[in-house]
């Protein structure tokens, strides 16, 4: 008899077992526990970066600096502030330092930030107004390249950002959180139906090419763990951009060997910091590995919002034809209902989650709710796979 497994869904264990013989086991690397603090750890990657000397070597007392967040990061006041703070041993006062958010970015950082760094500007980008982009150069595919002033007139700038993996870019983080996130609203909108729904894979493209063309930006990438903790950090030029690609899949890249008939999906994490497409990219990693027409139980506590592209799927009778729908109206959650809409298609979707059971119903997903629920799918027989926190996992069969 196989011992209980605990998969943490929001912040409950929900004790689950599967028998030896049809448990299909998710190979991935060990995982240590990490080094320090998340404090800790951006004072370390800051003080010995990637291939670089420490950052302060970089600077000098009169460069007007721009660090760009990311508003996901866990403990991010706490990370920016140690960034400030390694700014300060080289002469950079918080005066001279601006902190730029993506459009609509949450702003609690400011209020958890120690008031030593009161005095740093905080800007929210706007690609819709013109006085606050600028333009850098013409990319080498003819794109007249107009990114946010801040970022373009800078001395220096900073990337404190997540490796994740993204529809969107592969890999987020770093030059991903530049280009076309800080760009002008044509250009964003120019690129929004640009994702895949197949595993994510690193690529050197457009964004690549434009962190170049800002002078190399110095990046701070944050590799996440479990439960809103922080794994390791890793700091460098943009010769360590391709590091922190390898070490985002040294932590949350796996393999199976075979395609299971049924994935039980689990996301940890506050219910809060759960969005659409945290659940969409859950179902979708499940659907990648599961055998065509399996079963996947996506379990969460969390609700997030749905916009417009999941409100669309709910109008459908089944996912056939949300595709040609979604490329039709071009949501601003296209990727993430798209995902959805692929996840469904590929099995049967069996959701437990904060939703009423007839917002799952029209989600085209079975409602569950309790982990004796989710214990009778994997009693049902068949081959079995288990994937912890899988919004933030890749998992490919090989």
């Amino acid at each position: 008899m196989a011992e209980p497994i605990e998969l943490v869904v929001g912040a409950d264990p929900w004790p689950l077992t599967v028998p030896s013989d049809r448990a299909v086991a998710l190979r991935r690397a060990p995982v240590a526990t990490p080094a320090g603090t998340p404090r800790q750890l951006v004072h370390d990657a800051l003080e010995k970066p990637y291939h670089f000397e420490a950052l302060r070597r970089a600077l000098t007392p009169d460069d007007r600096v721009t660090v760009v967040i990311d508003p996901r990061l866990p403990h991010l006041a706490e990370m920016l502030a140690e960034v400030l703070r390694h700014l300060g041993t080289a002469g950079v006062g918080p005066a001279s330092v601006t902190v730029l958010s993506p459009p609509n970015a949450p702003q609690a950082w400011i209020d958890e930030l120690p008031d030593e760094f009161a005095d740093v500007t905080a800007e929210t980008h706007d690609p819709a107004d013109a006085k606050k982009l600028a333009y850098l150069a013409t990319t080498k595919g003819g794109r007249r390249l107009y990114l946010n002033r801040s970022l373009v007139e800078a001395d220096f700038v900073v990337l404190l950002t997540g490796r994740r993996f993204d529809p969107f870019s592969g890999y987020a983080g770093a030059e991903a959180a530049v280009f076309p996130a800080l760009s002008n609203e044509e250009t964003r909108t120019a690129l929004a139906g640009e994702f895949s729904t197949a595993a994510p894979a690193a690529s050197e493209g457009e964004a690549a090419e434009i962190a170049w063309l800002l002078g190399t930006p110095f990046l701070v990438q944050v590799i996440e763990g479990a439960g809103g903790s922080v794994q390791e950090v890793v700091a460098g030029l943009y010769d360590s951009a391709a590091e922190g690609v390898r070490r985002q899949d040294a932590r949350w890249r796996g393999t199976v060997a075979t395609e299971p008939e049924t994935v039980i999906a689990a996301l940890g994490g506050a219910p809060s910091e759960i969005t659409f497409l945290d659940l969409a990219q859950a179902a979708a990693t499940a659907a990648r590995v599961v055998k065509k027409g399996g079963r996947i139980a996506l379990l969460t506590t969390a609700a997030p919002d749905l916009g417009p592209g999941a409100q669309l799927l709910r109008t459908l009778d089944d996912p056939t034809g949300a595709k040609r729908l979604l490329d039709k109206e071009k949501p601003d959650d296209w990727a993430a209902a798209a995902l959805w809409a692929f996840a469904a298609k590929r099995a049967s979707i069996f959701l437990a989650s904060g939703y009423p059971d007839e917002v799952a119903e029209e989600l085209f997903a079975t409602p569950i709710h309790t982990p004796s629920e989710a214990q009778r799918l994997i009693d049902t027989g068949g081959s079995v796979l288990l994937i912890p926190d899988a919004h933030k996992t890749t998992v490919t069969v090989g």
